[in-house]
């Protein structure tokens, strides 16, 4: 039985379900899935809201007060984080968009979270290396170009406490990464960075089937 499939398809009704019996979004959480909805398309860029519960429960569980998020987007994920921080607790939230982030900016006030969040503009790398190697932080984010994965797990490790965690999203890439006709730039690029985190020194990895998968490193 260990070596049995177990997993369920995951229908809107069995989804619907699953979220209700976590911990379900709240208004402003539900107002913010509904602003960026209305950008179309690019909203499947949102993370999925049991994502955003388990986020907060694990910033809770590590009794994290410090947290690094790579990518913003409109800033569902931040509020998640932001939410399972103490009140002396911080996120820095790294992103290229004014624009997009200006959403999410509207929804944390409303949350009551602003000011545990500060958002840099500009190229991730550039605000990564600019940072100190101390204080370390406790949990890290990565959702990002997906070419530049490797890269900011290079430049978040050594800013990390013994026992940290990152989280790296989009990691089965729509299941493309078992897909042999898929050789784009980005699915090519998760590949090579999920076998390298798989045989990683420095990390004990996990990966979950949660979304469009989610990867768990921690620091060793």
């Amino acid at each position: 039985m260990a070596d049995a499939l177990k997993h369920l398809s995951m229908t809107p009704a069995l989804h619907d379900y699953l979220v209700e019996h976590g911990a379900p979004p709240d208004p402003v959480q539900r107002a913010l899935i509904d602003a960026t909805a209305k950008l179309g398309p690019i909203a499947r860029m949102q993370i999925a809201p049991e994502q955003g519960a388990f986020m907060t429960w694990l910033a809770r569980a590590l009794g994290a007060t410090r947290i690094l998020e790579v990518g913003t987007f409109t800033g569902y994920s931040t509020l998640c984080l932001a939410r399972g921080l103490p009140e002396s607790g911080r996120v820095l939230a790294l992103d290229m968009s004014a624009e997009w982030t200006a959403i999410g900016r509207r929804h944390w006030e409303q949350a009551g979270v602003a000011r545990k969040i500060e958002l840099r503009i500009g190229p991730a790398l550039d605000s990564l290396r600019a940072l100190p190697l101390e204080p370390a932080f406790d949990l890290a984010f990565i959702d990002a170009d997906k070419t530049g994965y490797k890269a900011y797990i290079e430049e978040i490790l050594p800013r990390l406490r013994v026992g940290g965690v990152i989280l790296v999203d989009n990691v089965l890439w729509g299941g493309s990464v078992v897909a042999p006709d898929k050789q784009d730039e980005d699915t090519l690029a998760i590949r090579a960075f999920n076998d390298a985190m798989a045989r990683d020194p420095r990390v004990d990895p996990v990966m979950l089937p949660i979304s469009d998968g989610l990867t768990l490193l921690r620091k060793r």
